[in-house]
């Protein structure tokens, strides 16, 4: 494999920003004006223009945009004859050669890079200057046709796999309804118990403040914060925070298969732990007696919106507190049923591990082409 030269973005092609269309340029017939919104997906109307207007704003299928502000992205549009608004590059091939496809990847790369690093507090936005510099790696034609072939095979693995998994998860839902009934509504009529009812619980415990000063970390001791139990799957397998001793002797360890509940910012995530460790009071802890199991609970609160809106609407925003968790009336059938349903989603459970390794595998990948720059 050569070695990859880097030349400036700026130098790779021409970028025509797009027209600054006024409301009052808005019309009921003409081409649909491409605004950031209609690149998202997140276009709810398209906004129409009947007039004069120069060549260089008008964009066909295959053209090549960029959106700049507010939200960073590049696209391949593919939805016709169209006109193109502030805040969106259009990209002119004028310069040198390149593939297009490894043209969008590469840049697709260097935004999300880019999006660390962007100026406005409300408004993220990338300044001309600053996109030119950015360093374009530029392999022979050759290599970059190879590489953007790799890359999309990758992409659609990645989209497949994404498709599996959330198929996965509406059959574990369907599964629990149809074992259990609507949680709801409660429609098989089960009992009814709180989950101090169902096991030990509480909230963890942080009482220092601030929480994560410095003194605190950086131990033997494991700390799972609430993005830990957000963004994990089913289980969480790993930290990246640790407390010192002195964290650890003003805080509380909870046991591995203790089911984690998220109770600020983001609520009611849940995650199982598979090892002992601390986390801070924004997360509630609950670990199972002999009448219930932990799987089953996991996945009646992926019904816990609906229910938190049947019976506390007042409360429903930004963060809850132990008070309304401890209250939740949850349908408790025999535990020989909770069981079966258990041992369903451990199946599933296995199926979707392997298309995480895939996923994984495909990141790996994709990581490697561009901070290695080579395969």
């Amino acid at each position: 494999m050569s070695e990859w030269k880097r030349v400036r973005l700026g130098d790779v092609a021409t970028y025509i920003n797009g027209y600054a269309f006024k409301p009052s340029d808005w019309g009921t017939t003409g081409l649909p004006i491409i605004r950031i919104q209609n690149l998202t997906g997140n276009d709810y109307e398209t906004n129409l223009f009947n007039g004069e207007i120069h060549p260089k704003y008008k964009v066909k299928n295959g053209d090549v945009l960029i959106s700049w502000s507010a939200s960073l992205g590049v696209y391949e549009w593919n939805k016709g004859n169209a006109l193109l608004n502030q805040h969106i590059f259009k990209v002119v091939f004028d310069k040198i050669e390149v593939d297009k496809k490894y043209f969008i990847f590469t840049v697709s790369h260097l935004l999300n890079e880019m999006a660390k690093h962007t100026h406005g507090s409300t408004m993220r936005h990338i300044t001309k200057p600053d996109f030119d510099n950015m360093p374009f790696p530029l392999p022979s034609i050759k290599e970059q046709k190879k590489i953007s072939e790799l890359l999309e095979k990758c992409t659609s693995i990645i989209a497949t796999n994404k498709q599996m998994l959330e198929k996965y998860d509406i059959l574990i839902k369907s599964r629990f309804i149809e074992m259990f009934g609507d949680p709801v509504i409660n429609e098989k009529n089960w009992e009814l118990k709180t989950l101090p009812e169902l096991g030990d619980f509480g909230r963890g415990v942080s009482k220092h403040r601030p929480r994560n000063a410095p003194e605190l970390l950086g131990g033997d001791y494991p700390l799972i914060q609430t993005s830990d139990v957000a963004n994990a799957n089913l289980y969480i397998k790993e930290y990246n925070s640790t407390y010192s001793e002195l964290g650890y002797k003003q805080s509380k360890m909870w046991k591995a298969g203790t089911l984690c509940i998220t109770i600020a910012a983001t609520i009611a995530k849940t995650a199982i732990l598979t090892f002992d460790s601390c986390f801070p009071d924004s997360v509630v802890g609950f670990t199972p007696n002999e009448k219930t199991n932990v799987l089953f609970i996991n996945y009646w609160f992926t019904f816990f919106q609906t229910i938190l809106e049947e019976q506390a609407p007042a409360v429903a925003q930004k963060n809850i507190n132990l008070q309304i968790l401890a209250e939740l009336k949850i349908i408790n059938p025999p535990l020989s049923l909770q069981n079966d349903f258990a041992t369903f989603v451990q199946q599933i459970d296995k199926s979707k591990f392997e298309i995480w390794r895939n996923l994984e595998l495909c990141v790996i990948i994709i990581q490697k082409v561009f901070y290695y720059d080579q395969l």
